[in-house]
C-alpha cells in the first residue's frame, strides 16, 4: 500500500456524500399520546440571539405548544425558552414569546386550509438542528378520546410483551 493510499484510509470516498448532522434539540412525547398525527411538515423558526444561545445550552420545552394562525401567517405559540442568565442588559427577553414560523406561502396556504377547514391542529413534535439552522417539526393532529387512549396503550403493552415471549422462546431454541 502506498503513502496516499495510507494516508486516505480512514476518509470516506470522494462520491459518498456526507448528510448533515441533525441533533435532536426537544421533542414533544406527549403529542402521539394525546392525537392522532397524521402528516408532518419541517417549518424555520425565526428566533433572537439570546434564544439561540439559550438552546445551545439545552434550554427548550416544546411540550405545551401549539402552532396558531394569525393574519395569514403562522406562529409557535406556549415554546419554552429559558433566557440564560448572561442574557444581554439591552434585551428584555421573555421565555414565552409567540415565534413566527417560516414555511413556503404555498405550504402555509394548505395549512390554514386543514386547520381550519377540517378541524386539524398544528402540534410541534421536535426542535433540531439542521445545518446550523434551529426547525421544527409540525404535525397535522386530530385529538384523541380517552378510548383510544386506552386502546393505544393496550397496543403498547401487548407489543412489548410480544416481544419478551418471542426472546424467550429463541432463547430457549
Amino acid at each position: 500500500m502506498n503513502k496516499k493510499a495510507a494516508k486516505d484510509k480512514g476518509k470516506p470516498a470522494s462520491g459518498a456524500a456526507k448528510t448533515p448532522a441533525q441533533k435532536t434539540i426537544a421533542l414533544n412525547k406527549r403529542a402521539k399520546h394525546e392525537y392522532h398525527l397524521e402528516q408532518k411538515i419541517e417549518a424555520g423558526i425565526s428566533l433572537q440571539g439570546w434564544e439561540l444561545k439559550a438552546i445551545r445550552a439545552g434550554r427548550a420545552n416544546i411540550g405545551e405548544s401549539y402552532a396558531i394562525v394569525k393574519d395569514g401567517e403562522l406562529y409557535l405559540f406556549g415554546a419554552q425558552i429559558t433566557p440564560l442568565i448572561s442574557a444581554s442588559t439591552h434585551v428584555v427577553a421573555e421565555a414565552h414569546r409567540t415565534r413566527k414560523l417560516l414555511l413556503h406561502r404555498r405550504e402555509i396556504d394548505e395549512l390554514i386550509g386543514r386547520v381550519q377547514r377540517d378541524g386539524y391542529t398544528l402540534v410541534p413534535t421536535a426542535l433540531y438542528w439542521k445545518a446550523n439552522k434551529v426547525k421544527t417539526e409540525l404535525a397535522l393532529a386530530r385529538g384523541k378520546q380517552t378510548h383510544d387512549k386506552r386502546e393505544a396503550s393496550k397496543e403498547r403493552d401487548w407489543n412489548r410483551e410480544k416481544q419478551r415471549l418471542l426472546r424467550r422462546h429463541n432463547k430457549d431454541a
